[in-house]
């Protein structure tokens, strides 16, 4: 698979200069980070930064970063998601080389040196339920209690752990627990779970094991076996630093790796949560995970956002040491200066209305020549099809308009983008009264635009031919919650009734409908649109990538 190369650009963060610091001082003589995903979900936007973090850190620094997946819940855990992470960290412009492992690779490991954990007195059997787990470890200001089983003979707790591999016991029934401090002000340290039961089968090691490692335990050790410099997680997984050490000093590990926390990504208007995605998936509030409404990595690439907008959101936002929540509009501002100056610009009528012009001979067609790229002349040109009977957009015209419409109305002159001057002279309504038609006529004159005479007019509007145009599915994407602080709880609650709006009458340009390279196009006036998957053959889909900020106005003079 190809990878898109990313230029490495050295930042400045606490992170990096902790990794600087290290180079300096020969505390490593070569920095290994991971990324570790656990395949239960797509990636999302946030997945993004840590990713960025990572493999940016390993790049800038000439060391290297892997990918390891965090598969100890074979419960929850697909070759799909595993597939899809793959793809996602490809998209993004990073590779790990042979660097691919997974937790499971290090089971057998794992679980002899939880063996030597309760040789050594540290670590025990514990018989209680989940529940009395639960309501024994305490409360952030009242200590635990011991379980009754803490004090069970070494031989005993081999003996039973033993057992628990061999899958004798049911699942729940018995827990590995690391023994440190029940009284603990961190609740991490009070006993926490190494291993429970659970009989299920891996999709690496099919039934071997009916005991499974718990994050804490598996995560730091995979780092230690791997050689990894730099443990960089999250803010949430400060408070399991500790245990991270602890286990580390109590384990003959090969290495000492290091863990540093970093503010997690939060966005307005969106939701990370992975329990939340999942069920938006399952409640079919979406219609997949690369749905693209989802701030999944995987809906962001098929709503047609550019892997380097990511980057550079990523880059902008910087890497900080406390929660805060970014606005979406810098998401949305770096993937429209992106695709502004690489996106091609066509023409297209989403809620199209008919047009006659009158006075243009029956049966004639000129061909008008377009720009591609208005500041890239490179980029050349297009002849677009003009003829008698056109398409313009519904929002274009109003019977009676307010004072400051300056678009189509009875009796008021317009610009044709590339084409003609043309007035309205007449509106043909249905039995509804709705409008259904609009009479034009043009003035040859002012062929390219611009009138001889030095008159001028306020509003340049966008259209296209009715004979050459082809008919198109528009998707119309908004954000999926209309709160920006949605809530997690109850997040059906937040959602956004209108957050897709399918248009189904749509028109495009010949060379669209043609164009098959999935690259994002810029539609005049409406936004940045992308060939969908679900695309046919002579009904192409496409999706709104992102909606424009008056750039059209910019351009030609004004939209009205």
């Amino acid at each position: 698979m190809t990878t898109e190369p990313v230029a490495a650009e050295a930042g400045r963060d606490f992170i990096r200069d902790i990794v600087q610091a290290d180079l300096s001082s020969s505390k490593h003589s070569r920095i290994v980070t991971r990324f570790p995903p656990e395949p239960n979900g797509y990636l999302h936007i946030g997945h993004a930064k840590s990713i960025a973090l990572n493999f940016g850190i390993a790049q800038e620094f000439a060391g290297k970063c892997h990918l390891r997946f965090d598969d100890t819940n074979p419960t929850k855990e697909e070759q799909e998601y595993i597939d899809s992470i793959q793809a996602d960290v490809h998209w993004l412009g990073y590779d790990w080389g042979t660097d691919l492992y997974y937790a499971s690779d290090y089971f057998d490991r794992l679980y002899d040196w939880a063996e030597g954990l309760i040789k050594a007195g540290n670590a025990y059997v514990d018989d209680q339920s989940q529940e009395e787990i639960r309501v024994n470890r305490g409360t952030l200001t009242e200590p635990g209690k011991n379980s009754p089983f803490r004090d069970r003979p070494v031989d005993e707790n081999l003996d039973l752990f033993r057992r628990m591999k061999a899958g004798e016991f049911p699942n729940g029934t018995r827990v590995l627990r690391a023994k440190i401090d029940m009284a603990a002000g961190n609740i991490n340290l009070r006993d926490p779970v190494l291993y429970r039961i659970l009989h299920a089968e891996h999709p690496r090691t099919g039934t071997k094991w009916s005991i499974y490692p718990s994050y804490d335990y598996a995560h730091g050790q995979s780092d230690a076996i791997e050689g990894i410099t730099h443990s960089i997680c999250t803010l949430e997984f400060e408070d399991h630093r500790p245990l991270y050490e602890w286990l580390l000093d109590k384990l003959p590990v090969p290495s000492k790796p290091r863990q540093y926390e970093f503010a997690r990504l939060n966005l307005t208007y969106t939701l990370l949560s992975k329990r939340v995605l999942t069920q938006l998936v399952r409640d079919g509030h979406v219609s997949a995970w690369d749905d693209p409404r989802m701030p999944t990595i995987a809906g962001l690439k098929r709503r047609g956002v550019p892997p380097a907008a990511v980057r550079e959101f990523v880059k902008r936002i910087g890497v900080a040491k406390a929660n805060s929540v970014v606005d979406v509009g810098m998401l949305e501002f770096c993937i429209r200066e992106h695709l502004n100056k690489s996106a091609q610009r066509r023409m297209a009528v989403l809620r199209p209305l008919k047009v006659v012009i009158e006075n243009y001979p029956e049966g004639q067609v000129e061909e008008l020549e377009a720009v591609n790229h208005p500041d890239d002349p490179a980029a050349g040109t297009r002849k677009i099809s003009f003829g008698r009977e056109l398409y313009i957009e519904r929002d274009d015209f109003m019977e009676n308009p307010p004072k400051k419409f300056f678009r189509l109305s009875p009796g008021n002159e317009v610009r044709l983008r590339y084409a003609y001057f043309v007035k309205c002279t007449g509106v043909i309504k249905n039995d509804a009264g709705d409008v259904v038609e609009l009479r034009c006529t043009y003035d040859p004159a002012t062929k390219g635009g611009n009138a001889p005479d030095g008159r001028k007019v306020k509003a340049t509007m966008h259209w296209l031919s009715a004979k050459d145009s082809v008919p198109a599915e528009i998707r119309v994407y908004n954000q999926l919650f209309s709160n920006p602080s949605p809530s997690a709880a109850n997040f059906a609650a937040d959602l956004n009734p209108e957050s897709l709006e399918v248009l189904h009458d749509a028109r495009i340009e010949p060379s669209v409908a043609a164009d098959n390279s999935g690259e994002v196009m810029q539609f005049e006036r409406q936004g940045y649109f992308v060939r969908d998957k679900d695309s046919a053959p002579g009904r192409p889909v496409f999706n709104r990538t992102i909606g424009l900020r008056d750039t059209f106005a910019k351009e030609v003079g004004g939209k009205g």
